[in-house]
């Protein structure tokens, strides 16, 4: 009967264990067994807050930010047609009185026969033309101005449109040398010669792939760390890498990239007509990522606690990152550990916490790599959007290191001084008075006192 119960209580203790494995880390999935002061003196449960999150969606916007304001739509012989017949101000304001009479004869009579018949009449209708096109070129010059001070404000959205119509100009130039026509040619391009980019191509442009600063830059630095051209894209296998920083952590141009989209997002340029001018894709941070790998990270490390695996090279590192490894000693400690469930799971968020961590740092360095391209350099812009990307990835990681500090101060400190107070009053209360000076008096006390004589 004994056995019995003694079976039936350590099945349920087990079941119990094998339950709360499973479970997150707190004080009530812990129950018991748990020891106060282990819990605490770590810093509490996770090493930081984790959660998963899915990819975000693009945003487009800019529709409407064309890159010169249409002032290239601008119409001289428009102009002088609303001058003459009176639609806008300027030559009508000046010559009121024989607007009417000049329209009739512009529209009846040849220019040479009209100076003729009525000098007067094509002197006024000179002077009208040359009133027009001194409005005509005030106004295209109002819009080139307001174009030119939204630029600074737009920032992004039209600043790429007016280095591709920049750009523009310089090739068209250098082929003719008629200012005017080149004008012309540069406004009817607009920005649908795009811009140079990463490697000397076009891109943002008509029929162009689009600007993506985040990847296109990811891409590049990587490539420049591992001394290859900015635009391959093959892998680079572990015997070829000769223990490279960013080659031991993506194997290729795509994972940075994709890692680098992930937590960063997005940001998609084009100068092209009758496209959206910016595309945005919000990243997700570090927290997601943080959160997979401490899943991963737990699993490798239980199957070895449990014995479904041995703790062979490869497992180890399979629960371990390069900055912080897990030895043979540390699990062979942790299977004799009665509080193995909380100091297992917080090993692996401290695990998954310093891997993403590398990665991150690593990405930071990618980038300012990447923004040392020429293209890339030689672009104000596109500097300006590298290091805003690099400063929100910094602020990211410390985030991550203040909160960690934060847990570990706040779990150090009420929390342990109520435990070392507590263990203080027990550790009194099992002490043993020392004795009185005097020998047998108790029986001192007990014997009856005598009389004095």
């Amino acid at each position: 009967m004994k056995l019995t119960t003694l079976a039936i209580g350590l099945t349920c203790c087990f079941g119990s264990t094998l339950v709360l494995s499973a479970a997150p880390i707190n004080v009530s999935s812990s129950g018991n067994v748990i020891g106060d002061d282990v819990l605490y003196s770590i810093g509490g449960g996770n090493a930081v807050t984790m959660g998963s999150a899915g990819n975000m969606d693009s945003i487009s916007v800019g529709g409407g930010w064309n890159n010169n304001l249409v002032c290239g739509n601008m119409s001289l012989n428009h102009t002088l047609e609303n001058q003459l017949n009176g639609a806008t101000s300027g030559f009508k304001n000046i010559m009121s009185s024989v607007v009417q009479n000049a329209t009739g004869a512009v529209a009846s009579l040849p220019a040479l026969i009209l100076q003729r018949a009525n000098p007067a009449l094509y002197n006024l209708i000179t002077n009208g033309i040359l009133q027009a096109r001194l409005d005509f070129d005030r106004s295209k010059g109002t819009c080139r101005a307001i174009g030119d001070r939204m630029a600074d404000i737009a920032g992004n959205q039209m600043g790429w449109g007016k280095l591709a119509e920049g750009q523009a100009m310089s090739q068209t130039l250098a082929s003719n040398s008629d200012a005017v026509s080149a004008v012309e040619q540069v406004e009817k391009k607009g920005g649908n010669d795009g811009v140079t980019w990463v490697g000397g191509d076009r891109a943002g442009g008509s029929g162009q792939k689009p600007i993506r600063i985040v990847g296109d830059v990811t891409k590049a630095g990587y490539n420049l760390l591992n001394k290859r051209a900015t635009g391959d894209t093959s892998s680079i296998s572990k015997d070829t890498c000769s223990n490279g920083m960013v080659c031991n952590v993506w194997s290729s141009p795509q994972e940075a990239t994709a890692f680098a989209n992930r937590v960063l997002g997005e940001q998609q340029q084009q100068t092209c007509d009758n496209c959206p001018k910016t595309v945005t894709a919000a990243g997700v941070g570090l927290t997601p990522l943080i959160q997979e790998t401490y899943d991963v990270k737990l699993k490798a490390l239980k199957e070895m606690l449990t014995g479904n695996k041995s703790l062979s090279a490869e497992n180890l590192e399979a629960a371990s990152s390069s900055s912080l490894p897990i030895t043979r000693g540390v699990v062979a400690a942790l299977k004799d550990e009665r509080d193995q469930d909380v100091l297992a799971r917080r090993l692996a968020s401290e695990v998954a916490l310093s891997e993403v961590l590398e990665k991150a740092l690593m990405l930071q360095r990618t980038l300012l790599a990447g923004s040392r391209e020429p293209n890339v350099a030689a672009n104000d812009l596109a500097v300006q959007a590298v290091d805003q990307q690099s400063s929100s990835l910094q602020q990211e990681i410390g985030n991550l290191k203040i909160e960690l500090d934060m847990r570990q101060q706040l779990a150090k400190n009420s929390p342990m001084t109520i435990i070392e107070r507590g263990k203080a009053r027990t550790e009194s209360s099992r002490g043993v008075l020392p004795g009185g000076p005097e020998t047998d008096r108790l029986n001192q006390l007990q014997s009856p006192a005598k009389s004095k004589p």
